[in-house]
């Protein structure tokens, strides 16, 4: 079975389909937020993207699965970990791993109210 091609267009459409989320242009580039905070960085070519990640969580995913995973220098010492768009298996796991970043920024009453939908 052929793997997806996932691109930074389908990292939009998921962020922007999670409750409350917004998008704005920091950096030069896309940003998406759940009531103020941000949880997704679309940095540099669109070929990557960056999550919240608690950092105790952080270098255990990175060495399961470091073709995936990575944190550069300068992010060393944040809770965020960036993941390649090509190493991803479809849209559902890119699916996951957003909904999980925006879990981490999107207030309790928002999360406990919120019920995914098939993706």
């Amino acid at each position: 079975m052929a793997r997806t091609t996932l691109r930074a267009e389908d990292v939009r459409r998921i962020a922007l389909g999670l409750p409350g989320t917004v998008e704005k242009e920091l950096w030069g580039h896309p940003t998406f937020h759940v009531h103020g905070r941000m949880y997704i960085t679309v940095p540099d070519d669109g070929t990557s993207f960056a999550v919240r990640c608690p950092r105790h969580e952080r270098a255990e995913l990175i060495a399961s699965e470091p073709h995936k995973f990575w944190v550069p220098a300068h992010e060393a010492h944040s809770s965020w970990v960036r993941a390649r768009l090509s190493a991803l298996e479809d849209a559902s796991e890119l699916y996951d791993i957003l909904l999980d970043s925006w879990h981490q920024a999107a207030p309790p009453d928002l999360t406990e109210t919120f019920a995914p939908k098939d993706r």
